[in-house]
C-alpha cells in the first residue's frame, strides 16, 4: 500500500504519541497485563486507520471532454440549482460530495483544462454539511476552462476536523481530468458548480468513487 506525502507530520506525531503510551502503560501498570495488552490492541487498530486515512489508491479515469469525473471518494450530500456568487455570481448545478474520515482524501481534477481562477478563503471550521460551510469554512476555490470554453468551479471545504487543505495547482496551469489537485485532512467536502444544462448523473446517498465515477454529463 502506498503512503500520501501528506501523511509525513501525522505518521510522527502518532508514532511518538503511541510509544509514549505503550511506554507509560507498560512503566505504571507493570503487573496489569490485560491493561497493557488492550493498549497494544488500541495502538495496531489506531495505526491502522491512520495508515488507511492516507492510503493512495489506483484509479483509472477513462478521459471524455464531456464528462465530469468524481473530484473526491465520498457521498452525494447535495444536488441542486443555486447562484455561485464568488466567480460565475449567476445559477449552476451545484453537486457537492461529503468526504469522510474513512474516505480517502485525495482530490482529483474532474476536467482538463487550464487553471483560469484559484483562491484560498481562511474561514470556520463548521461541520462539512453546514448549509454555511460553503461560505464560512477555510476553503479554496478552483475553476478549469476547458478547451471548448466551458469553465467548472470546484472548491475544497475543510470541516470540523480537517484542519489542513491542500493544494497543488494555480493559475495558468495545465490539468489533466483526473490527476490529483489537492488534499483535505480527517472528514470534509467538495462543492462542484455546472453548467445549468449539465447532465446529472449521480443522485443523492450516492458514492462515487473519486477518479473514476462519472458524476456529470456536459451539453
Amino acid at each position: 500500500m502506498t503512503i500520501h506525502r501528506e501523511s509525513k507530520g501525522t505518521i510522527l506525531v502518532t508514532t511518538i504519541f503511541l510509544i509514549i503510551l505503550n511506554s507509560a502503560v507498560a512503566y505504571f501498570f507493570e503487573e496489569n497485563e490485560i491493561l497493557r495488552k488492550i493498549v497494544i490492541a488500541f495502538s495496531v487498530v489506531f495505526a491502522l486507520i491512520i495508515l488507511q486515512f492516507f492510503r493512495v489508491p489506483v484509479r483509472t479515469t477513462v478521459k471524455n471532454p464531456k464528462h465530469i469525473i468524481a473530484p473526491a471518494d465520498g457521498k452525494v450530500v447535495v444536488i441542486e440549482e443555486v447562484v455561485e456568487t464568488e466567480y460565475f455570481k449567476e445559477p449552476r448545478r451545484q453537486v457537492s460530495i461529503f468526504m469522510s474520515p474513512i474516505n480517502v482524501h485525495i482530490n482529483f481534477n474532474p476536467i482538463a483544462g487550464i487553471v483560469s481562477y484559484f483562491k484560498y478563503h481562511p474561514g470556520k471550521y463548521l461541520v462539512a454539511w453546514h448549509p454555511k460551510s460553503s461560505t464560512d469554512n477555510e476553503r479554496t476555490t478552483v475553476v478549469v476552462k476547458h478547451n471548448n470554453g466551458t469553465e467548472v468551479l470546484f472548491r475544497q471545504i475543510a470541516g470540523a476536523l480537517a484542519r489542513r487543505i491542500c493544494w497543488y495547482v494555480k493559475e495558468g496551469q495545465t490539468v489533466e481530468q483526473g490527476s490529483e489537485f489537492g488534499f483535505i485532512k480527517f472528514g470534509s467536502r467538495i462543492d462542484i458548480y455546472l453548467p445549468l444544462d449539465a447532465k446529472i448523473l449521480v443522485n443523492l446517498e450516492d458514492r462515487p468513487v473519486g477518479g473514476e465515477t462519472v458524476i456529470a454529463e456536459l451539453a
